[in-house]
């Protein structure tokens, strides 16, 4: 009996240190899970990990003047880079750009090569369905360029079947291909300007301020506005879905920005009013 009631207790403590041990593993292993979870948390909050890095990475082409480009000293500049510093400004942290042809940076928003596009992004249901928007902060319209001495363009119908100088990617390609024009690919305005210039194109549909721009820059450049479109268009920061913590902290910037009037000081230093509305 005493050999028996020494096995037996001995099998008791085996079972309780097993027991105990079972009930650490559990124990470490729900601490594990919390720290996974509360992890994904923070990794979802975009606008925590722009705090903390301290930078907003901002994808922009560098080549669209008067929104995006390069100065005579070599600065990138222009309306949008201006936009877009004193949002990050209010945000805290510093600018950062990463130039990126227009056809590229969608993919490049893709890949998170950077937080946020700015780039005179219009606004359309397509994109929406893929991406989020901040609240417009240009409002513009769409024109057909012609070279000046083209007499027989008057209207968007008029460039159907015409060689049409386009971003493959832009909302203004999307309008030509519309009204039927056949779409040479560019990277940016200047570039469209330049074939219809030497006349290899017949169109492009393209930005008025950006024409006005250009033109107010090259006077004598042989390019007129032949066609005005009725509906205007509205442009917007762009981010990945599921930034809506960012977007919305950037959102809060440029209602400020718009409140104390930092915006409107700006559109008029790049276009002599308020493109807001």
């Amino acid at each position: 009996m005493k050999k028996l009631s020494v096995i037996f207790t001995l099998v008791l403590s085996f079972m309780f240190l097993l027991s105990a041990c079972g009930t650490a593993d559990n124990n470490k292993t729900g601490d594990n899970t919390k720290k996974s979870d509360s992890s994904q948390t923070a990794g979802g909050d975009l606008l925590k990990q722009v705090k903390d890095a301290g930078v907003l990475t901002i994808g922009t082409e560098g080549t669209y003047s008067p929104f995006t480009f390069h100065d005579n000293s070599g600065k990138l500049t222009g309306f949008d880079v201006e936009i877009a510093q004193e949002v990050a400004k209010r945000l805290g942290v510093k600018a950062e750009f990463k130039e990126t042809q227009w056809d590229a940076m969608f993919a490049g928003l893709d890949a998170k090569r950077f937080d946020m596009i700015a780039n005179e992004v219009g606004i359309n249901p397509d994109r929406q369905k893929k991406y989020d928007f901040s609240s417009s902060y240009i409002t513009s319209e769409a024109v057909v360029i012609t070279a000046k001495n083209n007499n027989k363009v008057k209207s968007f119908n008029d460039i159907k079947g015409l060689n049409s100088a386009q971003s493959l990617t832009s909302n203004y390609a999307d309008l030509a291909k519309k009204y039927g024009a056949k779409i040479v690919g560019v990277d940016g305005f200047e570039q469209a300007i330049e074939l219809l210039s030497q006349k290899r194109v017949d169109v492009t549909v393209n930005d008025k301020i950006a024409f006005l721009d250009y033109t107010k820059q090259k006077p004598n450049a042989p390019v007129k506005i032949a066609a005005t479109s009725a509906d205007a268009s509205q442009s917007a920061f762009m981010f990945r879905k599921g930034s809506n913590t960012l977007v919305d902290a950037v959102n809060k910037a440029l209602k400020d920005m718009i409140a104390d009037g930092t915006y409107k000081k700006i559109s008029e230093k790049w276009f002599g009013q308020d493109v807001l509305k």
